[in-house]
């Protein structure tokens, strides 16, 4: 499927990917029709995903399914009035209802907003109406249809409700009973044309509000790079990424990228993580590949791994966060594959990536796709030299990159200010080495100046992981006199070490921090906590953290 769009599909070298990497990108590209049901045409009996559930319910679509079920879904949200335009939410976890209803709109050119299972009342009330959401889809659960419920009366926009059950609220419909009663579905006139919208993800920022990012119909194709180049997947793969539906991650690893390359998506619908749980899975279905953040590989290293077979895995990436390099040398060790890791935003599809045919270096974010012109901008607009730090931007003078977000819908004033005269400014922090490889050292508004020196959370943070004592942490600036800012760390601390929460445990931390990395970036502000402040997607608000300095 993939050499419909690439005019080259294998590389052997970042000069290679560079010179010759070229996406075609069709007119009034539409993934559902164009992917999906291209799929069903020519081989319905190819497994398109493989789903089970922490109640071992197993269910195996193949693309022939999911074109049928997306059909009827359609279908069904036609005669309910859906279609071009009109927002709908999707809050339906690891359900497999999800993929019938994405792939649904698609086809009905609406707009999809994906959405986590923990949004309350006051979320859903300010993302319906931020967007004028027509209808919600919904997992039919009480802990998630009460807060959908109690959001309607302020929620004027939102006409309708469904449940994906297994209970059905009063006020909203059955999806099953509906799509079972579906007329037959064709491919309506004028759908949709590249540049309309066709999702959007609501941004959970570590400041203010979260924001609209808007993405048209050519987006799936973006995730090329991310599913047939850095998952580095084939038509044999069976690919599981661990991320919910409601947050961005689904996208850049349950769907647009691994279908195009071939692959089969494993889907593990399960209430709560356990790291047991999730090797028994890739034992008992043969995963060949696995995408995680960083912190999931913490716990899985914890794991006995000799208890698990876990010889059918090829390929394991990550992203989500920065790669500590204890977790890749560890991994590397017990199971003898290499974390490749890779960095993109919710705005943008994979923007710099370890790929094949790379040497890794743990803890580096890798090179940039050639889909981005990337750079980096010191605070004085300059380019950065190998070594110093700038902000991480995409230029965008030649053109809006494929995968680059259109703006955050309805707000011209926050799109302007991340992207301007022809620059798009991530935000993020990193220094390219001599090789052309990235490290990343925090957000903008995080890096810490102190003494002339500019230090960056994750070093520091990254250092403090090492000692035992600590499970979590975050590390900021505050304000001081002789030095302008110094190194503050907030710990939580291991089950093992919280009655030691005293000076001596200060001392032994700063001196950890010391032998780790370069000693002017130990924190000489230690803090012990029972928890960190995060935003709904699980990101530390150190911005909080440092109101109370």
């Amino acid at each position: 499927m993939v050499e419909r769009f690439l005019t080259q599909t294998s590389f052997t070298s970042q000069e290679d990917f560079i010179r010759n990497l070229h996406i075609r990108v069709p007119e009034n590209f539409n993934f559902a029709y164009d992917v999906v049901d291209a799929y069903a045409a020519e081989q319905p009996d190819k497994l398109a995903m493989l789903w089970t559930n922490d109640h071992d319910e197993v269910h195996r679509f193949t693309f022939a399914d999911i074109k049928r079920e997306s059909d009827r879904t359609a279908s069904w949200f036609r005669s309910l009035g859906i279609g071009k335009g009109d927002a709908v939410m999707l809050i339906l976890k690891r359900r497999y209802e999800f993929w019938f209803s994405i792939l649904a709109l698609h086809k009905l050119g609406a707009v999809v907003i994906p959405a986590t299972h923990l949004l309350t009342k006051k979320d859903i009330v300010y993302r319906c109406n931020m967007a004028s959401i027509k209808a919600i889809v919904a997992a039919g659960e009480s802990v998630i249809t009460d807060h959908i419920t109690a959001a309607m009366p302020e929620s004027p926009t939102t006409k309708i409700l469904i449940s994906a059950g297994p209970e059905v609220p009063e006020g909203f419909l059955d999806f099953h009973r509906g799509i079972a009663s579906a007329a037959p579905f064709e491919r309506p006139e004028g759908v949709n044309t590249n540049d309309d919208i066709m999702m959007m993800y609501f941004t959970s920022g570590t400041t203010g509000e979260p924001k609209m990012v808007a993405h048209d119909f050519t987006y799936p194709l973006g995730h090329i790079t991310t599913g047939l180049l850095w998952h580095n997947l084939h038509e044999g793969s069976l690919h599981l990424t661990i991320a919910d539906t409601g947050w961005a991650k689904a996208a850049w690893g349950k769907l647009y990228g691994q279908w195009l390359a071939g692959a089969t998506v494993f889907v593990y619908d399960h209430e709560k993580f356990t790291p047991a749980d999730i090797l028994h899975k890739i034992e008992q279905y043969h995963i060949t590949s696995l995408c995680a953040p960083p912190t999931i590989y913490r716990f899985l290293i914890r794991e006995d791994l000799t208890k698990y077979d876990l010889s059918s895995l090829e390929y394991c990436t990550t992203a989500g966060e920065a790669l500590n390099g204890a977790v890749y040398d560890t991994f590397l060790r017990l199971t003898g594959i290499r974390l490749m890791e890779g960095f993109g935003q919710t705005e943008t599809t994979l923007t710099l990536a370890t790929f094949p045919w790379m040497a890794s270096k743990p803890g580096s974010m890798g090179v940039p796709n050639p889909q981005y012109h990337i750079d980096l901008l010191t605070p004085d607009g300059r380019s950065a030299e190998d070594g110093e730090q700038g902000q991480i931007v995409i230029r965008t003078d030649g053109g809006k990159p494929l995968g680059l977000f259109k703006g955050y819908y309805r707000n011209e004033a926050l799109t302007h200010e991340a992207w301007h005269d022809g620059i798009y400014y991530t935000g993020d922090v990193a220094w390219r080495d001599e090789d052309g490889y990235y490290w990343f050292v925090g957000r903008a508004d995080d890096v810490i100046k102190s003494s002339g020196y500019r230090i960056g959370p994750f070093e520091v943070e990254s250092a403090l992981m090492t000692h035992p004592a600590v499970v979590e942490c975050a590390i900021t600036g505050v304000p001081d006199e002789i030095r302008g800012q110094v190194v503050k760390a907030t710990i939580v601390l291991s089950a093992a070490y919280r009655d030691r929460a005293d000076a001596a445990l200060v001392k032994e931390l700063q001196d950890h921090v010391k032998r780790v990395t370069a000693p002017y970036k130990y924190p000489r502000v230690v803090e012990f906590v029972d928890s960190l402040p995060k935003t709904i997607s699980g990101k530390i608000r150190r911005t909080e953290i440092r109101k109370k300095c």
